[in-house]
């Protein structure tokens, strides 16, 4: 009788632990609360160690993308920084990147972008410095994005562009929260320090899918 009861206490436990653990299970498969922007375009260009990069080489993992310039006077510095906070937030997450597209081709050579990694003090393998054809980059910021960026020559160091970084799921799905109305807020403020804390909650949502 004993060993009869012993068996059936350990069914129980087992039992238990399975209506526990199951929702635990599909939890952590199930898609977070984060919207659907839309498919992130499709790119090829190249980055600051002179190897071409496409919207595949992303496929897998959670990245943010931003539109810069090196020689920016005004907000891209503010940017940058702000792309060193998640990389030090997700340093060594294979399942992290981040797409820094640059605006002034012409002189934002694959050289000068890893001489300006390399002084911001970059270190993901995953963050790539992207450069390529000027026109092809503006049509992926308005057209493929549908962030601004574009010549200006009134513009602090003569070109305009967004301060917002897009946030990319491992499917290639453009993602983001809702604001206080529920309405997607589409993109993050890159300049402020509550869109980067946004980024950074979102970004672990998206790591757990």
């Amino acid at each position: 009788m004993k060993n009869k009861y012993s068996y059936v206490g350990i069914s129980f436990i087992i039992l238990i632990f399975g209506i526990w653990a199951v929702p635990k299970i599909v939890e952590k498969f199930q898609k977070s609360d984060l919207v659907t922007i839309g498919r992130v375009p499709e790119f090829k260009l190249t980055d600051q160690n002179n190897k071409v990069i496409t919207d595949k080489d992303y496929l897998g993992k959670v990245y943010v993308v931003e539109f810069f310039f090196s020689t920016c006077p005004s907000i891209c510095p503010k940017m940058n920084q702000n792309m060193l906070l998640l990389q030090q937030e997700f340093y060594g997450n294979p399942k992290f990147g981040i797409a820094s597209v640059t605006i002034n081709p012409e002189y934002d050579t694959p050289k000068v972008l890893k001489e300006h990694a390399e002084l911001l003090g970059v270190k993901h393998y995953n963050w790539h410095f992207l450069t390529g054809d000027r026109e092809y980059i503006y049509n992926l910021a308005k057209k493929g994005f549908n962030l601004y960026a574009g010549a200006d020559k009134t513009a602090p160091g003569g070109f305009e562009h967004s301060g917002l970084f897009a946030l990319v799921d491992k499917e290639g799905n453009v993602r983001s929260r809702r604001d206080q109305y529920g309405n997607p807020i589409a993109f993050y403020d890159g300049l402020d320090d509550n869109g980067v804390k946004d980024i950074k909650e979102d970004i672990k949502k998206l790591l757990e899918e």
